[in-house]
């Protein structure tokens, strides 16, 4: 039953009027389409239909950020089952696979290394899914009922799309309702808005509503108050008696000041300030035991202290775009966190010559990355005060079997650490590591990597070699400034897998390698400011090998489909 329709959701080639005709016949409880998702409130799991029933908090045609909609989910404990053993964020992740699988939710669009990005709810399944979600009690009614102190119904989950038509508009937007109102709030339990006004009036509103709600004595039982892009948010002392809250969404809000009551809700279990102007985060945050997701603004430079005695955060599993300088405090603490899975560190040192203390802080880091065995997303960045690349410590990474994703930017003090990434790497890039050896000699031997970018001085030598076997998945492949670079080789049976290639200002590189016109799978050479690779590839005359290349690629494409796309684009900027 599942199976049919999703078959029937997936059918890219309906017309908009066959779209027509199954939703009127949705509407009028007719037809196939009506059978089929009645099927599925019988036979579609409980945990798996709740978890559905939150696209309906979002506006229609909102493309959902997935990692959003999984914090969302893990912060209600949606999808967990009694007996799991699981972390709730794996959970709910599998929750979200086993829902994309069945073509329940909609993928539109995906991050180079194949994760998903941004999700929706197909449109026939919503317009089916809301009516059910109220029926289950998910959600508020807000398409035009009254919502007053003599309205019995229980309000679980409210959303301010900023439309006037719900109900609930003029109680966030309003300023003449009586306070009485705001009791109909008392159990709520998410409150998401996306109130996308520009300047001070986002902020106002949200403060607002807020203070009533809380002060009439709702919103006790929240669990989430997201406000991710609603501008400079302002949040009420009364904030501080949310004390169940677990999820605290102000990412893309540019708040400049986080309020200093924050250490009073000890049951936060999310904490996202990306995308903010937040630099100082209080210390009182390192006694939230409960906190596992700790997202910061890596351009403000966001400080902290964990020295405390009492600090205790064991349940971390992200620290994301923290700051370190030669005061911060890695060793006794920082590097207490040792079951993180995500990390993202930026080190600066104050001052432009070597400096001792800078020098013992990134050992510091590079010991304390040694002991984090569940890692699987390392981003570690090393500047000088003038914000040019630093040193940058780190020890082999063969023993971190789940890590799949490492970022590094800084001159390597350890050149072996090329041949030390785990086998189970996808995601490779390097940025100022100065490695003068032919780095695509070692790569080449990891089995799964699929991402591989050479950013700026990260190879200073002229010759690099792809050989036969190498890189079996390497799908992406990108070199950015590498102006030392003269020849690149590509040997037959090398980079079988490659779809896109990019160049970019590898001003001394003169020709494109011969093997390239090998690959089957090539569907994207992207060229930019390549002056002579592009002026071969644009002469037309003659016999110019460049010319040639080009027209072997399309021909390949348009007789053995060979690309994804159908297509082959060389694109010259």
């Amino acid at each position: 039953m599942i199976k049919e329709l999703a078959g029937l959701l997936s059918n890219k080639a309906a017309t908009a009027e066959e779209w027509s005709r199954v939703l009127q016949q949705l509407n009028e409880n007719e037809g196939p389409w009506y059978e089929i998702l009645y099927g599925i409130n019988r036979h579609l799991p409980l945990y798996l239909r709740r978890c559905l029933f939150y696209f309906v908090l979002f506006p229609e045609d909102f493309e959902v950020p997935a990692r959003r909609l999984i914090g969302l989910w893990v912060a209600e404990g949606l999808g967990r089952q009694k007996g799991d053993q699981e972390p709730p964020e794996c959970v709910s992740e599998k929750c979200f696979i086993e829902l994309v699988n069945q073509n329940m939710i909609q993928v539109t669009k995906k991050k180079m290394n194949g994760k998903i990005s941004r999700c929706r709810l197909p449109d026939a399944l919503r317009v089916h899914w809301l009516p059910k979600a109220r029926e289950a009690n998910f959600l508020q009614d807000n398409m035009g009922i009254n919502l007053s102190m003599n309205n019995t119904s229980v309000i679980r989950r409210l959303a301010d799309h900023l439309d006037h038509k719900d109900a609930s508009f003029d109680h966030i937007h309003g300023n003449r309702i009586s306070s009485s109102v705001y009791s109909s709030y008392r159990n709520v339990v998410s409150f998401l808005s996306f109130d996308t006004q520009e300047e001070s009036r986002a902020g106002e509103d949200i403060e607002n509503f807020l203070e009533r709600c809380i002060s009439s004595g709702s919103f006790y039982f929240l669990w989430v108050l997201d406000l991710e892009n609603v501008h400079k948010p302002k949040l009420p002392k009364a904030v501080s008696q949310l004390t169940r809250l677990r999820y605290l969404g102000l990412r893309s809000t540019y708040m400049e000041t986080l309020p200093v009551f924050i250490d009073k809700l000890l049951n936060l279990q999310s904490l996202d300030l990306k995308r903010t102007c937040i630099n100082t985060v209080p210390n009182s945050i390192w006694k939230m035991q409960s906190l596992r997701q700790l997202f910061l603004d890596e351009s403000f430079c966001t400080v902290f202290d964990p020295r405390q005695e009492d600090s205790s955060l064991v349940d971390l599993q992200t620290l994301w775009r923290a700051f370190v300088d030669e005061t911060s405090p890695v060793r006794n603490g920082l590097d207490r966190l040792s079951k993180l899975t995500k990390l993202g560190l930026k080190c600066k040192s104050s001052v432009s010559f070597q400096n001792e203390a800078m020098s013992s802080q990134l050992v510091a880091v590079a010991n304390w990355v040694t002991k984090m065995k569940h890692l699987q997303y390392l981003r570690l960045k090393s500047f000088d005060e003038s914000g040019q690349p630093w040193d940058l410590y780190l020890e082999s990474l063969l023993d971190h079997k789940d890590l799949y994703s490492v970022y590094l930017v800084g001159r390597l003090k350890n050149q072996h650490l090329v041949s030390e990434y785990p086998l189970n790497l996808i995601e490779l890039t390097l940025s100022a590591s100065e490695i003068a050896k032919d780095p695509m000699q070692t790569l080449d031997k990891l089995p799964n990597l699929r991402i591989l970018k050479l950013l700026s001085r990260s190879f200073t030598g002229k010759k690099m070699v792809s050989r036969s076997g190498g890189f079996a998945k390497l799908e992406i492949l990108k070199f950015w400034e590498l102006e030392a670079l003269e020849e690149w080789n590509v040997e037959e049976g090398a980079l079988c897998g490659l779809k896109d290639l990019e160049i970019r200002s590898c001003r001394n590189l003169k020709m494109l390698p011969d093997g390239l016109k090998l690959i089957r799978t090539l569907r994207e050479l992207k060229l930019t400011r390549q002056p002579e690779l592009s002026a071969r590839i644009r002469d037309n005359q003659g016999e110019d090998w460049n010319l040639i290349f080009l027209l072997v690629l399309v021909a390949k494409c348009l007789l053995f489909n060979f690309c994804d796309t159908e297509k082959f684009d060389i694109l010259i900027l």
